[in-house]
């Protein structure tokens, strides 16, 4: 049996991990376009110099040799064709599978702003490959403008100012982290990146980019016609799922590859799992995607469920932020705050039951929260502040032969 794995990422490596602890005979081979082994979440560390990419590589140590892994790395996948049963390289190369997983991930998207998608100097940052080219480009650039103020382009200004680059971020939002955060857990991560000496112009989009006789853009002209002068660029517009190489291959797709509870696609024995699907891109929930898909590519019947929370964990300055669950509030929510110098927290009800939380300073008993987002436990029984509550409020009964927490 051969399984294919196009992507080297952690749903590629759990799923790939997960397939050798079944089959220990089967042949597996890994085909990704990266070179090396490495977490996104650590790209800013890389362009402000403080880990090389050894630093980034979250795998186990001999990952390849212990699970008997052949890495076909630096290879970029052009076609797949599940007739055939194969995967066609740029190089030309075909090669066959029996089981295919798609794990390739999710770009960049550079919008098509002036010349944004043609200039030398303009970059996203979504894999090491990215970074490498940033920190290049950095070595003659001065002025840095970060187009998008997400967690992505946080990351790159956070990287960069460690260069000591100047560097400018616009964002269409009225807020930074308009998607992560609210206005006030947003409006503490501003004021330490201005102290840090990023300024921020808000509310503004990119309309005009021209390259210059250098191929580089220099200036960029907003849509009240503002003119930012630049070195560099950094687009931080969303990413989408990588799916060029599946063109032509009749593979379902909507906004990512279509999958069934066993990450199955519409063709015979090709499986997705992580940035591809569109589903939560998170790292523990692309891990176990990978995970459920291995299991299923070895014939076991094993069900993806999380997808109940929005989970993120955001790092700048010493100040740490964790959401868990809906992040915006809708009309009829009861929001809930608790404040002093030392956190804030808000959380999201809705029908008594816990729909999102955001813990910014202290993020203790996360777990608890997350437990009850998850599960959604009714907490209207509870008489006691809701900033309180904790395992011991509850107690377990046994319904239709499983056991549930209830208040």
């Amino acid at each position: 049996m051969r399984y294919v794995i196009i992507g080297a990422g952690v749903a590629g490596l759990e799923a790939a991990k997960t397939i050798r602890r079944h089959d220990n005979a089967a042949e597996i081979l890994m085909v990704s376009a990266d070179t090396h082994v490495h977490s996104r979440c650590m790209l800013h560390k890389f362009i402000a110099g403080e880990r090389d990419e050894q630093g980034l590589d979250f795998s186990e140590k001999d990952f390849f040799a212990k699970y008997k892994i052949d890495w076909k790395k630096g290879f970029q996948v052009k076609q797949v064709c599940p007739d055939k049963k194969e995967i066609q390289l740029e190089n030309g190369e075909k090669i066959t599978y029996d089981k295919l997983l798609l794990a390739n991930g999710a770009d960049s998207f550079i919008p098509p702003v002036g010349e944004l998608r043609k200039a030398s100097n303009v970059y996203g940052l979504r894999n090491l490959s990215d970074a490498q080219a940033i920190v290049k480009e950095a070595e003659a650039a001065e002025d840095v403008l970060v187009i998008g103020s997400g967690l992505v382009g946080l990351d790159a200004a956070y990287g960069l100012l460690e260069r000591g680059k100047k560097i400018t971020i616009v964002e269409m939002a009225d807020r930074i982290l308009p998607v992560q955060l609210d206005a006030h857990g947003a409006d503490a991560y501003q004021k330490l990146f201005e102290n840090a000496g990023v300024r921020f112009v808000l509310g503004r989009k990119a309309s005009e980019a021209a390259c210059e006789a250098d191929g580089k853009i220099h200036k960029v002209t907003l849509d009240n016609g503002e003119e930012l002068t630049c070195d560099l660029l950094i687009v931080a517009a969303g990413v989408r799922p990588a799916l060029a190489c599946l063109e032509d291959s009749g593979i379902a797709c909507e906004r990512g590859v279509t999958v069934d509870a066993s990450m199955k696609t519409s063709a015979a024995d090709v499986y997705a799992a992580g940035d591809i699907t569109g589903l939560s891109g998170i790292w523990p929930n692309a891990a176990n995607q990978g995970r459920i898909a291995g299991e299923n590519m070895c014939g076991a019947d094993e069900k993806y469920t999380d997808t109940y929370a929005i989970k993120n964990t955001i790092n700048f300055f010493g100040l740490v932020t964790l959401c868990v669950g809906k992040i915006q509030p809708e009309e009829g929510d009861q929001i809930q705050i608790k404040e002093d110098k030392t956190q804030y927290k808000r959380v999201i009800l809705k029908d008594g039951k816990v729909e999102g939380v955001l813990l910014q300073g202290d993020i203790s008993h996360a777990g608890t929260w997350q437990y009850l987002i998850k599960n959604k436990i009714d907490v209207s029984g509870i008489q006691k502040n809701i900033f309180d509550i904790n395992f011991a409020d509850f107690y377990q009964v046994k319904e239709n032969g499983e056991y549930q927490w209830v208040c």
